[in-house]
């Protein structure tokens, strides 16, 4: 049994869809006074109205440290503190290498990767005072374990991530805050459920569970990082894929 994290302050970017939106919804289920962070307001007032428990919901940029100071404070006036930050906000429009304007890259790793930092930044003097400081990345397989074309700008951002993590988990330490990442694999969102049926069956067949993640999925592994039960681990990463990526090959797969 996991001690409750019931009353927790816990901030969510990019909490209004996706992965963010599961990430947010386990946590309120858990009890936890949440804060969802998403640079469209109505979005993520939406999202908030959908959830049990203590929920709201702030316009937010993670490209910029103003937004992400009014954030943090905003936090910490509605719940009295900052116990755990989920920087889970990240874009991954596709473009191929050849392709690829400066612009188109700045835009990913201006809000995956320096957005990352941004958060963390402008959280800490808060998460300074808390007994369980927690800080939870949404990482990616792309990037730190696999490849995928038109996605060189995501997986180096979410790579960088994980290089960031390591020294930011060692630096926290002394305030007893850990830094840990998440690794989703597959994982049906909105943006996914467009692409239709048979799109999802052939992605589905690569994973050795057949199926695609969900975005609470992603939520509980965040959570158990958030736990006081988790506090001897910092700088790790969890993958949450299926199994996606343990096969060499598709004969690998057909083999099973």
């Amino acid at each position: 049994m996991f001690t409750s994290i019931a009353g927790r302050s816990v901030i969510v970017t990019g909490g209004s869809k996706g992965i963010g939106k599961g990430i947010a919804r386990v946590f309120s289920r858990a009890g936890a006074k949440v804060l969802i962070a998403a640079r469209n307001r109505a979005e993520a007032e939406r999202a908030a109205k959908e959830m049990e428990g203590e929920v709201s919901a702030i316009k937010a940029d993670v490209t910029d440290l103003a937004s992400m100071q009014e954030l943090a404070k905003t936090a910490s006036e509605r719940h009295g503190g900052i116990d755990v930050l989920c920087s889970n906000a990240g874009v991954f429009p596709s473009a191929k290498l050849e392709d690829m304007s400066a612009a188109q890259w700045d835009e990913v790793l201006d809000t995956n990767l320096k957005g990352t930092f941004l958060a963390i930044k402008a959280c800490l003097p808060y998460m300074k005072k808390s007994d369980q400081g927690r800080v939870v990345l949404t990482s990616s397989i792309t990037g730190p374990i696999t490849g995928f074309p038109g996605w060189t700008h995501y997986g180096a951002s979410k790579a960088g991530q994980l290089g960031f993590m390591r020294t930011a988990a060692m630096e926290l330490s002394k305030y007893r805050i850990t830094v840990n990442a998440v690794l989703p694999g597959n994982i049906v969102t909105e943006g996914l459920v467009g692409l239709g049926e048979d799109y999802l069956a052939t992605m589905a067949a690569s994973i050795p569970l057949k199926k695609l993640g969900d975005v609470e999925d992603i939520g509980y592994a965040a959570l158990f990082l958030a736990t006081k039960e988790a506090g001897y681990i910092t700088g790790q990463t969890i993958v949450v894929d299926g199994g996606q990526t343990l096969p060499e090959s598709l004969e690998a797969m057909q083999a099973v």
